[in-house]
C-alpha cells in the first residue's frame, strides 16, 4: 500500500470580519501617528501642513491602500507569490519589501526602550525627575518638576534637564559616536529579549492568535490616546501648544522640504508597500468589502494622526507653561519626544507615575500591533514552500528561528553606541524613497501590466461595488507620476545625516547606509533582469510575463 502523505495544512483566513479590521487598524495606527506627524505638522506650517498631507495621502495613500489590499485578497498569497497571478515580472517588488521589511526590524529598539521606561514609571518618585542620582553630572540642571523656574536659555549647553540626562546617561550611557560602541546595556538588553518573546507568540499561530491579540492591543491604544487627550487639554497651557501646532504658515509650502515630509509621513503612517496590507488582505475571504475596509481605514489613520497631535501639544504647552518658556524650547520629534518631551511632561502633573505608564503602555501596544509586519516575512516564506512549511509546527519553528536571528542581530542596538545605528538605518534603510520606489512599480504592473480596468472588474467581482474611475486613474497616471517626481526629490533634498547634538558620522556609516538603502531598489530590477536573461523563450514570450 502507498505511504500516506503528512498532512499539509490549507491557508488560513480571519475566523471574524472584526480581526481583520482590528489588525489592520493596528498595523496602520503606530508610532509614527503619535511622535512624527504633530512635530512635521508644526515644523511646516501648522495648519498649512494639512495640504500636502492631504494632497499626498488622496493620490498616493489612499490608491495604494486600496490597491494592496485588493492585491491580497484577489490573488489569496503573500507578498512574493502574489505577484504570478498579476505580473510575474514584477515579482521583484515583492522581494524588495522583504528586505525593507528586514530592515524594519530595527523598530524592535524603540519597544525595548519604552519598556524599560515602563518599568522605572513605578518608582517614587520618578528616576528622570530629580537630579541626586548617579548619572546626572555637575553641570547646571533643573528638575523637570521645579516650578516657576525661568532659564536663561543664551546659558546653552550649560544647562540641561534631568531628563535628558536619564535618557542619555542611565537608558543609553550613550557614548561619542557609532566608531565607539561600547558595552551591552543589560536592563536594554533583557527588554529587547522580552519585546521579541512578546512578539513572538503574538503571531505563532498566524490569524489564529494575531485575530485575538488584536482585541487587546488595537482597542487598548485608543482608550490610552483618550485618556490622554482629555488630561492634555484640561492643563493650564494646553490651549497654547494646540496653537502651536495648528497655527499656518503658508510661505512654508513654497519649500521642497515640507512636501517631501508630507510624502514620507503618509508613505509610512498608511503602511504601504511595506507588504503587511497585502498580507493581511490575503486572508480575507474573497467576498469582503475590501474597497470599503480601505476607505474607512485610511479615514482612520489620518483622523488618528490629526487626533495625537492635540495630545501631544498639549502636554508640551502645559510644560512651556509651567517652566516659563517657548513652547519651540520643548517641541522634540521621534525619540526624542517618547523619551525626552512627554515623560517630563508627565513628571510635572499631579500623580506622574500614572500619566507615564498610561504614556509608555500605549507607545509598547502600537508597536506591538505594528509587528503583524513580522507576517508578512511568514507568509511569504510559507507561500512559496506551501508543501513542505503548511505542515504542523514547521511555521512556529521557522518563526522561532527568525526571531532568534533578529533578536541576535539586534543586540548591537543595546550598546552604547546603538542609537547611532539606529538613527543610521532609521534615516537610510527603510526611508521614503525605497517605499516610493515599490509603490511605483506596484502601480506600473498593476495599472499597464495586469490592467487597471481589469482590477476594477476584480474589485467588482468580490465586492459588488465597483470602485470610482479616479481609483483607476491614480493606479495609471496620478500615482506613478507623483512617485516618480517625489522620488527624484528626495534625492535632490538629500541632506546627510546628523545627530540632535550635532554628531557626524564617518564616511563609512554614511556607505552603509547608501548600500543598504539601494540594496531594496535594486533588487526589483535586477529580478526582472535575471528572468528575461536565463529564460529560454524568444523575448516575445519572454515579455508575456508582464500581464498573466
Amino acid at each position: 500500500s502507498e505511504r500516506p502523505c503528512k498532512l499539509v495544512e490549507k491557508r488560513e483566513h480571519w475566523s471574524k470580519k472584526r480581526e481583520y479590521i482590528l489588525a489592520s487598524a493596528g498595523n496602520v495606527v503606530g508610532l509614527g501617528n503619535v511622535w512624527r506627524f504633530p512635530y512635521l505638522c508644526y515644523k511646516n506650517g501648522g495648519g498649512a501642513f494639512l495640504l500636502p498631507y492631504l494632497f499626498f495621502a488622496v493620490l498616493c495613500g489612499m490608491p495604494l491602500f486600496l490597491l494592496e489590499t485588493v492585491i491580497g485578497q484577489y490573488t489569496q498569497e503573500g507578498t512574493i507569490t502574489c505577484w504570478t497571478k498579476l505580473c510575474p515580472l514584477a515579482q521583484g517588488a515583492g522581494y524588495s519589501i522583504i528586505m525593507i521589511q528586514l530592515y524594519s526590524r530595527v523598530y524592535s529598539i524603540v519597544l525595548a526602550w519604552a519598556l524599560l521606561y515602563l518599568v522605572y514609571c513605578f518608582r517614587d518618585p520618578l528616576p528622570w525627575a530629580t537630579c541626586n542620582n548617579s548619572w546626572n553630572t555637575g553641570q547646571m540642571i533643573f528638575p523637570v518638576h521645579s516650578d516657576n523656574v525661568t532659564i536663561d536659555w543664551t546659558l546653552g549647553n550649560l544647562t540641561k534637564s534631568s531628563v535628558s540626562e536619564f535618557w542619555e546617561r542611565q537608558v543609553l550611557s550613550i557614548s561619542a559616536g557609532i566608531e565607539e560602541p561600547g558595552a551591552v546595556k543589560w536592563e536594554v538588553l533583557l527588554c529587547l529579549l522580552a519585546c521579541w518573546v512578546a512578539c513572538y507568540f503574538s503571531i505563532w499561530k498566524g490569524v489564529r492568535s494575531a485575530g485575538k491579540v488584536v482585541y487587546f492591543t488595537a482597542v487598548f491604544p485608543y482608550v490610552m490616546l483618550a485618556i490622554l487627550l482629555v488630561r492634555g487639554l484640561t492643563l493650564p497651557g494646553a490651549w497654547e501648544g494646540v496653537v502651536y501646532y495648528l497655527y499656518p504658515d503658508p510661505s512654508r509650502l513654497a519649500d521642497l522640504q515640507v512636501w517631501m515630509d508630507a510624502c514620507a509621513q503618509v508613505l509610512f503612517s498608511y503602511g504601504v508597500s511595506s507588504g503587511s496590507l497585502i498580507t493581511l488582505g490575503s486572508y480575507n475571504r474573497k467576498n469582503n468589502n475590501c474597497y470599503k475596509d480601505s476607505l474607512w481605514l485610511c479615514a482612520l489613520n489620518s483622523t488618528t494622526s490629526f487626533v495625537a497631535g492635540f495630545t501631544v501639544f498639549s502636554a508640551l504647552g502645559f510644560m512651556a507653561y509651567k517652566q516659563g518658556i517657548p513652547i519651540n524650547m520643548v517641541v522634540e520629534s521621534g525619540p526624542g519626544l517618547a523619551f525626552i518631551a512627554f515623560p517630563q511632561a508627565a513628571a510635572m502633573m499631579p500623580v506622574p507615575q500614572l500619566w507615564a505608564a498610561c504614556f509608555f503602555l500605549m507607545l509598547i501596544l502600537l508597536g506591538i500591533d505594528t509587528v503583524v509586519s513580522l507576517e508578512t516575512i511568514t507568509s511569504s516564506v510559507i507561500d512559496m514552500f506551501p508543501g513542505q512549511m503548511r505542515r504542523p509546527w514547521r511555521r512556529e519553528v521557522f518563526l522561532i528561528v527568525f526571531c532568534l536571528f533578529c533578536f541576535i542581530i539586534q543586540i548591537s542596538l543595546t550598546t552604547q553606541g546603538g542609537v547611532y545605528l539606529f538613527q543610521l538605518t532609521d534615516h537610510y534603510a527603510a526611508n521614503g524613497a525605497c517605499i516610493l520606489f515599490v509603490g511605483l512599480l506596484q502601480c506600473g504592473a498593476v495599472g499597464w501590466g495586469f490592467g487597471a480596468e481589469r482590477m476594477c472588474d476584480v474589485v467588482e467581482d468580490m465586492t459588488g461595488h465597483r470602485p470610482s474611475v479616479f481609483f483607476k486613474l491614480c493606479w495609471r497616471y496620478f500615482t506613478p507620476l507623483i512617485s516618480v517626481v517625489c522620488f527624484v526629490g528626495f534625492f535632490l533634498d538629500y541632506q546627510p545625516l546628523t545627530s540632535n547634538g550635532g554628531y557626524m558620522y564617518p564616511n563609512w556609516a554614511y556607505h552603509l547606509g547608501w548600500v543598504m538603502a539601494l540594496s531594496s531598489v535594486v533588487v526589483a530590477p535586477i529580478w526582472a533582469v535575471s528572468k528575461i536573461c536565463l529564460s529560454k523563450e524568444p523575448l516575445r514570450k519572454v515579455t508575456a510575463l508582464i500581464q498573466f
